[in-house]
Parts: structure tokens; C-alpha cells; sequence
């Protein structure tokens, strides 16, 4: 069963951003915002906008995906476990976070995706914990992310919210000359961080093949500004060899010799399977299961 959009509190044209939200019709949209829009436009046909609406997502379980993991970190690969969590959950836009309040008239379902993990270093172990949010009809743009990195140095956080306009990143570091602060962060891009659930809900059985900007990982133990990529993804089968089950292969070319690959089961969800990154973030699938939602 899939449900419509338009039961859920805003009409899809304002959760793009397509207009200002100004009853006077002869003052401008904002140029971020008609870039916004045009780039979502074009980017229409590649995905199924309706992805996130199947009933799967009713069951108020969460879907846990476990991988073997490698990242390099200290100059030396490391190995170890990293968790997915994709859970609905019902947001309040007073706070921007879940609610606890299930009477309230201005809620909207979102999808969050939280990626976890600790990786061994020789010395201290060094841990991360990323959340990302999308509006439960919008599969492609990102509404909200927090990360946090945490090291024998110190902690790094980071939050990226949508306003409707721009991303505003708010970040914390214990680096020098970064600190704490703010920034605005392009618009009408995607995310690297964002793509292991982003790219699910392409329709790739049209083998879709476009260009789209990239924001690089915001998963860093420092607060630097973001890097952006002129992206070049395409869709093909995947070879049976890469993947225990049949699967699509999705090529992330962000610049040249940095490529990502992902691999999505063909059958839905289309759960991410495997991952390699060009600087060496790779994910393979040991389990998933679906399980109770984790309780604050």
C-alpha cells in the first residue's frame, strides 16, 4: 500500500522550496531557491518520489543493517562493525525533532537514517555517529543532519538544517582557528552522506545516467568547509560476483579518480548491499533484521 502525499501537512511545492511563501505575487523568488527547484526538477524522472510511502515503513519497527567495515583512519586501514538504522518517525517543526506529542495537528512523518561506529586506532578508538532526516515524501533532499566525530583530541559536531532557502551548517570543533560557528552550505545539491539512502529510491530499472552536485562527506573530525563535486551517477546491473544477492550497481564519479560504488538489492527495500568510496570507506552486508525503534 502506498500512501499520497498529499494527506501529510504541507503541499509538496512548499516542502521543495519552489516558492518564497509570499502572497504577494510580484515579489521574487529567490534565486537560491529557483536553483533549488530546477535542479529537483530535473533529478524528477530518476527517482520514485513515492519510495518511502510503501507500508513497509508502517510497522513502527526500525530495519538494522550490520556491515563489515574499512576505513582508513591514521594512515592504516581499519576494520570493524558499522550499524544502519532506518526508522519512520513523526517530526514537530516547533523543535525540528520527534515528537512526543502524537496529538499534535502540525506533525510530518520523515524517515531517519543513523550510522554508527567505532573504529580501533592504535592508540584511542575513534567514534562516530551520524543522523539524517528526510521528509517521508521527499526521498532525494535532505531536511536535517547531525554528526559527530569523538577521538582522544576531542569532539567535532556538526548540524545541517534546510530552511526552505539554503542549508545552514552549525558546527563545533575542537581544532584551532575553526572552533565553533556557522555557514551556509549549497542548496541544490545532494549529500555523499545522504547517498546510501538517497540512492534507493532510484528507478533503476530505467538505468537512469545524470549530473548533480555533491556536497562531500561531512564526516570529518574537523569543521573545514565542505568540498563539492560535479557528479556524474549512472545505473547498471550488478556483476553476480560483487553481491550475495542480485543487485544494481550505482557509480558515483565525484571527480576524477574519486569514485564511489554502491550495490542496492533489487527487490525493495532496495537495502544497500555493499559500498566502496574512493578514500576507502567501504561497507559489505553481514545481517539485517528489523527490530523495535530505539527509545530515547
Amino acid at each position: 500500500m502506498r500512501v499520497a502525499a498529499h494527506q501529510y501537512f504541507l503541499p509538496l511545492f512548499l516542502l521543495l522550496g519552489i516558492t518564497a511563501c509570499s502572497s504577494d505575487p510580484r515579489k521574487p523568488v529567490p534565486v537560491e531557491t529557483h536553483a533549488r527547484a530546477t535542479v529537483l526538477t530535473k533529478l524528477g524522472p530518476y527517482f520514485d518520489s513515492q519510495w518511502a510511502m510503501n507500508e513497509l515503513w508502517e510497522d513502527s519497527l526500525a530495519e538494522v543493517a550490520t556491515y563489515a567495515a574499512e576505513q582508513v583512519v591514521d594512515d592504516e586501514i581499519r576494520r570493524f562493525d558499522c550499524t544502519l538504522i532506518t526508522q519512520k518517525e513523526e517530526f514537530t517543526p516547533q523543535y525540528n525533532v520527534k515528537t512526543d506529542d502524537y496529538a499534535r495537528k502540525d506533525l510530518f512523518p520523515v524517515l531517519k537514517v543513523s550510522q554508527m561506529y567505532s573504529v580501533p586506532t592504535d592508540q584511542y578508538p575513534r567514534h562516530f555517529l551520524t543522523s539524517l532526516f528526510f521528509r517521508r515524501d521527499q526521498p532525494v533532499p535532505l531536511y536535517k543532519l547531525t554528526t559527530s566525530v569523538q577521538d582522544g583530541c576531542g569532539t567535532t559536531f556538526k548540524a545541517i538544517n534546510d530552511d526552505g532557502l539554503q542549508y545552514l551548517e552549525v558546527y563545533d570543533s575542537y581544532r584551532d582557528k575553526q572552533g565553533a560557528g556557522r555557514r551556509q552550505l549549497r542548496h541544490e545539491v545532494l549529500f555523499e552522506d545522504a547517498l546510501p539512502y538517497t540512492l534507493r529510491s532510484l528507478r533503476f530499472a530505467r538505468f537512469p545516467a545524470f549530473s548533480v552536485a555533491v556536497c562531500a562527506t561531512r564526516q570529518t573530525n574537523d569543521a573545514q568547509p565542505p568540498a563539492y563535486y560535479a557528479a556524474q551517477v549512472r545505473v547498471a546491473d550488478g556483476l553476480i560476483a560483487d553481491t550475495a544477492e542480485p543487485a544494481w550497481r550505482v557509480t558515483v564519479a565525484l571527480a576524477d579518480r574519486k569514485e564511489n560504488v554502491y550495490w542496492f538489492g533489487k527487490q525493495y527495500p532496495n537495502l544497500l548491499l555493499r559500498q566502496t568510496t574512493w578514500d576507502g570507506r567501504n561497507l559489505t552486508l553481514k545481517s539485517t533484521r528489523r527490530a523495535p525503534c530505539p527509545k530515547p
